[in-house]
């Protein structure tokens, strides 16, 4: 016999319930036809269940609870697990703090209740209801947390979503083997990703946190929330991520990098996925690489036509350094990669070194940094200047080795074309000459430093026209002249918002500063000249300002002042 049962007998024959030997009778019966007690005693006519939960809970000094007139609390849900709430026979009920209220049928196993106190990391406080009810609340609550993913995954067809074939090939995966829940794991992953493409998604945010998992894309350069899931799934999408990226499943303390292709219709897309130990788990984010997107036509990026002609001019010349300086995000890497399509003819042999190799170019080398195997930028780019280059592209300069072999590149008849993390171009001399480089060789190597940020385009369908007072709009930056020019419509206009933008914008435009390293900015940096003398003197041969464009921009209605603000800092 159970302790329960014999407790609950107990509890029924002095409450004049159970005649002597009944007891034992209805005990037996329950064993042997594997149903709860309370079950057997219901049906017997001994007690009803409102009976049996009130004697209970008078026994044991604790509340009883009518769940069937409990409203569910998603939050509360999740802090106990559903595989705890089924093996321990128990449904949360309400939690505050640190304190969890859960029904139960049995309040005097301590040993369970333990058990359940280390799970959840709180304390209890207990109600009584019947094992029955509690089931039924159970399998109903748990449910509908279940229905939750399955009304994300509803509708969605992933026929035309696949991982390439041999990425399982060379894993050896057994598909056969992948159960109903991996399944709705591999189709919500998929989901995630169609998703993110469709939208014309940069990245994708998976971060854990104490009782849910808050899927993010980034879109035009801004966060948004896509979808909730339960904290269960957690673990489960995160294997699933790493099988795809070829990545460590069993590591969960250090970081991890990798990658992954997917097929989407007919478009092949590359993924590039960053794996990293928070608090609550492992945050997941990929970046989607998608060369259908690309803008290879350097005159389609919407550069100002002063900073258009510098960098064209640049492109064009037989040797020397090309520097693109910005923030993460900031669309330095398609402006590169536009140069080396400008660039790239069959009488030109162009290598480029990146980490990793984001797109794949068509009649170009690309040879990607493999530090495992201690394939480093500056190892890689010595390699490479034995083979004979014109144009060389390295992804990142990150240390004084990499610049000095890049500056020597450039001084021995190679072009160079480079990114560097500064927040605007004159800066950028300052940056190189701290990483060792003698401001000679600076002044020497380089024709054009460029610094770039993305902009979000106002969406024309509901931008609304707005009119500030000339005196505001000389404070942001614009010039007297300006109200006179012709070429500057001073149509300004703000965000409004509709179902086919996001928040007001839509898509992303380019702000590109350029400085030429002409005879007297060179002539100043070899002098070691204050940074701010090498920028008023940029300005004074026609050297336009992330702030300047941005300005330009909104005065033609492509985007708002507010965007301005945010992206650039004053002159």
């Amino acid at each position: 016999m159970s302790q329960f049962g014999k407790k609950l007998r107990a509890i029924l024959e002095k409450a004049g319930k159970l005649e002597d030997g009944r007891g034992d009778m209805l005990l037996a019966e329950a064993q042997a036809t594997k149903r709860p007690f309370t079950e057997v005693l219901v049906k017997e006519g001994v007690s009803t269940e409102q009976e049996l939960v009130a004697l209970i809970a008078k026994s044991a000094n604790i509340p009883p609870i009518d769940l069937s007139k409990l409203t569910l609390n998603k939050e509360v849900l999740e802090s106990v697990p559903e595989d705890v709430a089924r093996d321990y026979g128990v449904f949360p009920v309400d939690k505050i703090g640190s304190i969890i209220t859960i029904a139960v049928a049995n309040p005097f196993d301590v040993l369970k209740l333990d058990d359940i106190r280390i799970v959840t990391g709180c304390q209890l406080r207990l109600v009584v209801s019947t094992e029955e009810e509690i089931e039924r609340t159970r399998s109903k609550s748990y449910q509908q947390e279940s229905e939750s993913v399955d009304g994300i995954l509803d509708s969605f067809d992933d026929a035309d979503v696949s991982l390439k074939e041999e990425d399982f090939e060379e894993d050896g995966a057994d598909l056969s083997e992948i159960s109903d829940e991996d399944s709705a794991v591999v189709k919500l992953v998929n989901k995630m990703i169609l998703d993110a493409c469709n939208q014309g998604v940069s990245d994708v945010h998976i971060e854990p946190f104490e009782k849910r998992v808050i899927v993010r894309y980034r879109k035009d350069g801004t966060m948004q929330e896509a979808m909730v899931l339960p904290k269960r799934m957690q673990n489960n999408i995160t294997s699933r991520i790493k099988i795809m990226s070829k990545l460590d499943i069993a590591e969960k303390r250090k970081p991890q990098d990798g990658k992954f292709q997917m097929k989407i219709g007919r478009k092949a897309i590359d993924f590039r996925v960053s794996i990293l130990p928070v608090v609550h788990g492992e945050k997941t984010v990929f970046r989607i690489l998608d060369s259908s997107n690309l803008a290879t036509d350097i005159k389609s990026l919407g550069f100002e036509e002063q900073s258009m002609a510098d960098y064209l001019w640049a492109c064009e010349q037989p040797y020397g350094m090309i520097l693109v300086t910005g923030p993460t995000g900031s669309g330095k890497s398609t402006t590169l990669y536009s140069a080396v399509q400008h660039i790239a003819s069959p009488d030109i042999n162009l290598v480029t070194v990146e980490d990793p190799v984001e797109y794949q170019i068509e009649g170009v080398n690309q040879v990607p940094v493999n530090p495992k195997a201690g394939l480093t930028f500056s190892g890689a780019l010595r390699s490479i200047l034995r083979q004979d280059p014109d144009v060389v592209l390295l992804g990142e300069i990150r240390d004084g080795e990499t610049l000095e072999i890049a500056v020597k590149a450039a001084l021995t008849g190679h072009l160079v074309l480079s990114t560097l993390h500064t927040n605007d171009a004159p800066s950028t001399i300052t940056r190189m000459i701290d990483m060792g480089c003698d401001p000679f060789m600076v002044a020497s190597s380089s024709l054009l430093i460029c610094a770039q940020r993305l902009g979000r385009r106002l969406c024309t369908s509901c931008k609304r026209p707005v009119e500030l007072p000339k005196e505001a709009l000389i404070k942001l930056g614009f010039r007297e002249e300006d109200f006179d020019d012709p070429d500057i419509p001073m149509t300004l206009f703000e965000p409004a918002g509709c179902p086919r933008c996001s928040n007001g914008y839509k898509g992303r435009f380019a702000l590109l500063e350029t400085m030429r390293m002409t005879e007297s900015v060179k002539r100043m940096v070899v002098e070691r000249a204050h940074i701010a003398d090498i920028k008023k003197q940029a300005l004074s041969e026609g050297m336009l300002t992330l702030r300047r464009c941005g300005l330009l921009n909104a005065a033609r209605g492509m985007t708002s002042l507010q965007e301005i603000e945010a992206q650039t800092m004053a002159d």
